[in-house]
């Protein structure tokens, strides 16, 4: 997937320590930018799911 549209938040600085997302023709791609070759594959309503989850807090008490 060389040729997907990497981006990163706009709260992200220049460090090479960022979450990465790209449009893919199914779903949606994830990777940090210190480690680009690894690769996650989710949806939109999952990754949707994962951060209200942290935004709610839901996920600080899981053990």
């Amino acid at each position: 997937m060389s040729d997907a549209k990497w981006r990163k938040s706009s709260f992200s600085t220049d460090a090479a320590n960022c979450v990465e997302l790209a449009a893919a023709p199914v779903g949606i791609r994830i990777r940090e930018s210190d480690e680009p070759e690894t690769v996650l594959h989710t949806n939109p309503a999952a990754l949707q799911s994962f951060i209200r989850a942290v935004k709610t807090a839901r996920l600080d008490h899981i053990r």
